[in-house]
């Protein structure tokens, strides 16, 4: 059965492969080889599942590969099967396979045909790899490939100002999300001492032995999920950014914030219930998340003039009530309801279009009064009130500016990280670092410990600069790769962290950080414009080198599974429970730096073009 498991991760990963080899002007091989790719996964399930079922229906967990290993960390990819995995497996497999029959006629002659295939093999695989985990560092591989997938496909119409614009604010939503899991990462090492599978969460004794002596660190875990899976599920506060995500096509808003990915904040809940389900504090909580986010997304979408922003809306309002489920502990009845929600909601985003012009049609010869409802018993100032709070969606978007804004204060503020200074104050203090982690048994003890966080500090500067800047591409880039630097220095002072380990993280920094230089080089020595003051679009005459510094992002960024990544999470097993204000310059670094490096991607080669001469498209698609 293993090896039949490994087939369902394989299978999508050769189908994304063989998508990007195909010619871009064979629409029609494109598209078939998609649609029997994820046709034969669809299947191929069914049968295992009748096999699986008729053999005793056992849960199935393996450990798969071990990427690295120390004598007291292990970094290994573990798959995961049981009934939470079934259920998400056959929706998934059938909602894709259905909306990749619809795209092939609906995107037809669209200039980013193989674009689009291509995107959506890649969230096909990153849902297999999500939904197949067997522990949190394997889900967070398929979660960051989720990630970038959805980037993508809001910012399909990439020639255009608000799906590029909205594509980065969901960007910065999901990447604020993914501080809960580092973190939730980062403390379940130290709560049980080692790489915790989900198969083992099964074990009420052991889960039970290590909550009891360390309650605050299982409240601190649970807390860091319920963020993570509140932003992915877009639960309050994070709710604005679906119905901004509905900028791309609509089979992948039907695909992508209709059914599957928006439905994963509640997977990761079922994955971890055995963490949070004795915790009645973070069960309240749960259950108060979702109820309020039920009752303000319901009055929102009531008064949407979008249709599409009407059903995210609506899904969001049923995401609330299954996370209500979720704290009375109803999981099967919240799977049942995830599998009616994902599908209800990709039929309404796929028939929306023509379900606007029926609706007209029957406006202007049948139209009914609408007749007294709930809200008509409450006073004139209370239903007004709520009415314009609804119309203004809670102010959620300026709720998220607000987040934000400080940290674009502050980054604005840092006149004084220019290149010169770069040059000559922070290069020769980081090589002052390293002569003193040379000689760190000479450093006073109350020296010593400062000095992790002040690095950390100091890498957190370099990466808010960078978030910030508007001018110098090259600075920005530089900036982020420094930051790496700086975090490496930091947790070499804290423990003795091998060498090796160092080198293996800055490898895939170095590596990726000098090929996206030089792509920007070579970008300014071909165009006058380049600058992140505005969206240049320089995609439309230089695609592969969008492309190639697409991927330097996505290494340089910790994209799976590269150096980077595995360093990054070796980085979180040498900081000690206690250094919070180390975990959380950390932390904060890494995500900052994913959105400062997608930032400078989309200002430079998405958006409209600079040059006049180029067809200025519409703000909206």
């Amino acid at each position: 059965m293993q090896s039949i498991i490994q087939y369902f991760i394989l299978l999508p990963l050769i189908g994304f492969i063989i998508s990007i080899i195909i010619p871009r002007k064979n629409e029609k091989l494109i598209s078939n080889s998609v649609i029997y790719i994820v046709g034969l996964h669809f299947i191929s399930f069914v049968v295992f599942l009748g096999y699986w079922f008729f053999n005793g229906h056992t849960t199935i967990d393996f450990k798969n590969i071990v990427i690295y290993k120390t004598t007291d960390y292990e970094f290994f990819i573990d798959f995961f099967f049981d009934k939470t995995t079934v259920v998400y497996m056959l929706v998934g497999s059938f909602l894709t396979f259905l909306v990749t029959i619809y795209c092939s006629y609906y995107l037809h002659r669209e200039s980013g045909y193989k674009r689009f295939f291509n995107t959506i093999m890649l969230f096909y695989v990153g849902y297999n790899i999500t939904v197949f985990s067997g522990n949190l560092e394997t889900l967070f591989v398929g979660w960051e490939i989720l990630g970038i997938s959805s980037f993508l496909l809001i910012a399909f119409y990439r020639d255009r100002y608000l799906p590029i614009k909205n594509a980065f604010k969901v960007f910065s939503i999901y990447r604020l999300g993914d501080v809960g899991l580092i973190l939730a990462m980062w403390m379940s090492h130290h709560l049980f001492h080692e790489n915790i599978t989900f198969f083992q969460l099964q074990n009420d004794e052991l889960v039970s032995h290590h909550l009891e002596s360390h309650s605050i660190i299982g409240v601190f875990v649970a807390l860091m999920i319920l963020i993570t899976a509140a932003a992915k599920s877009a639960q309050l506060p994070f709710s604005s950014w679906l119905p901004r995500a509905m900028e791309g096509p609509t089979p992948s808003s039907a695909i992508f914030y209709g059914s599957l990915s928006v439905h994963l904040g509640v997977f990761l809940m079922l994955r971890t219930v055995e963490l949070w389900e004795h915790q009645i504090s973070v069960r309240i909580l749960i259950g108060l998340l979702g109820l309020t986010t039920s009752i303000v997304a319901t009055g929102i979408a009531r008064v949407q003039s979008s249709v599409k922003s009407q059903i995210a809306y609506s899904s969001i309002s049923q995401i609330g009530l299954i996370f209500i489920e979720l704290a009375f502990g109803l999981q099967t009845l919240a799977l049942i309801h995830f599998a009616g929600n994902a599908f209800l909601r990709t039929y309404q985003l796929l028939v929306s279009p023509s379900t606007v012009s029926y609706l007209i049609r029957e406006q202007f010869y049948n139209f009914v009064p609408r007749g007294k409802s709930l809200e008509d018993s409450f006073s004139k100032k209370i239903k007004y009130t709520f009415y314009i709070l609804c119309l203004k969606e809670f102010n959620l978007d300026s709720f998220m500016f607000k987040l934000w804004r400080p940290l674009k204060i502050m980054g604005r503020s840092l006149n004084f990280v220019t290149a010169k200074n770069i040059l000559f104050y922070f290069i020769p203090a980081y090589i002052i670092g390293l002569i003193c982690l040379y000689y760190e048994s000479l450093i006073p003890e109350k020296i010593h410990h400062f000095l992790p966080t002040l690095f950390s500090f100091i890498g957190f500067v370099m990466v808010l600069k960078s978030y910030t800047e508007r001018k110098n591409v090259h600075l920005a880039w530089i900036l982020i790769i420094m930051n790496h630097f700086w975090i490496a220095l930091a947790i070499s002072f804290n423990e003795h962290y091998v060498y090796t380990q160092s080198l293996l993280y800055l490898s895939g920094i170095v590596f990726m950080g000098a090929i996206g230089f030089i792509t920007i080089q070579k970008l300014k020595t071909l165009e006058s414009h380049v600058d992140l003051n505005q969206f240049n679009g320089h995609s439309y005459d230089h695609p592969k080198f969008a492309f190639v510094f697409l991927l330097s992002c996505l290494g340089l960024t910790g994209f799976p599974i590269t150096p980077t990544f595995v360093g990054e999470d070796i980085i979180f097993t040498h900081i000690h429970e206690d250094q919070v204000a180390l975990a959380f310059f950390t932390a904060s670094s890494l995500i900052i730096d994913g959105i400062a490096a997608i930032r400078i991607y989309a200002r430079v080669f998405l958006g409209p073009h600079v040059k006049t001469n180029h067809e200025s498209a519409f703000k909206s698609s």
